[in-house]
């Protein structure tokens, strides 16, 4: 009997689990009152950025296109990025919902969080927002240690890539996301941050639209001195190869028409530290094509 007093005694002074509290990429709190054991990833590189947090065995539903890590590949699926199936999302009893900001039905996460769900938006706009993003995704399930991990390799990666191109000579960059129709990235997509850092300047960072579409002849009056252009491993010719018919644009003319893996810079996700380091190469490369030697 003075065992069971004593037990109920220090129970009752012992604090309460603390809430968790975040706050995601859409600027909104978001809060849990224990770690998340069951997840949905609503995007391929929320996916990523989760296994990156230590948290993959929570993942219990991702996306299409959710193929990295390899173990994501098991996953069972929700739907797309654009429209998920909500009966079967909600058959997997989440406790935590991560969609990307951007390309995520309003209408469907809206009735997510009328169900009381706890969602968190993901859309970094920097290379510096991706290690501080795993580390939230890390509190959120409660694998801080793993996240803090991985995010200071990330920061170290970033560091080294700042430290060793702020200082070269800049290169005017068109950046093509696809050509059939031809569009390319604002600054306010995370790959013109990875050029700024490479040294290069996006031609289009200041065009009104995140994804503006583009006439060639666009491109052509501003005489990029590199085109990258992030393909996908299943395209049979780099889409890059369309601007050979321009022999006289400065890109085609010095050779410098490179095509990246779509996956590390397309996907805003831990990986992009090293399509990063690609581009930052290709770049590099440019700067050698010069016949002044900058």
């Amino acid at each position: 009997m003075k065992r069971v007093f004593l037990a109920m005694c220090c129970a009752a002074i012992l604090p309460a689990r603390a809430a968790i509290s975040v706050t995601d990429d859409d600027g909104a709190t978001v809060t849990l009152q224990q770690p998340a054991r069951r997840v949905v990833s609503l995007a391929p590189h929320v996916t990523e950025m989760l296994f990156a947090a230590g948290g993959g065995d929570r993942v219990v539903g991702a996306v299409n296109f959710s193929d990295y890590p390899p173990a994501a590949r098991s996953i069972p699926r929700v739907g797309d990025n654009r429209l998920v199936d909500i009966e079967r999302l909600l058959a997997l009893k989440p406790d935590l919902l991560v969609a990307w900001r951007h390309n995520a039905s309003s209408r469907q996460m809206a009735q997510l969080r009328r169900l009381g769900i706890p969602l968190y938006y993901s859309e970094p706009h920097k290379l510096e927002d991706i290690p501080e993003a795993i580390v939230k995704l890390g509190q959120l399930m409660g694998t801080t240690q793993a996240a803090q991990q991985t995010a200071g390799r990330l920061r170290t990666q970033l560091e080294e890539l700042v430290v060793r191109y702020r200082q070269r000579p800049p290169v005017r960059v068109f950046y093509q996301v696809w050509d059939k129709p031809l569009y390319t990235l604002n600054e306010r997509h995370i790959i013109s941050d990875a050029i700024r850092v490479c040294g290069g300047e996006n031609i289009f960072a200041k065009l009104p639209l995140v994804a503006p579409s583009l006439s060639p002849e666009a491109v052509l009056q501003e005489n990029p001195e590199a085109i990258v252009s992030g393909d996908r491993r299943d395209q049979a010719v780099s889409g890059v190869e369309i601007w050979k018919q321009y022999p006289s644009m400065l890109a085609v003319r010095r050779g410098n028409l490179f095509a990246l893996d779509a996956d590390l810079v397309n996907r805003s996700g831990p990986r992009i530290l090293a399509g990063a380091t690609q581009l930052c190469e290709k770049l590099e490369e440019a700067r050698s094509r010069r016949g002044d030697r900058q």
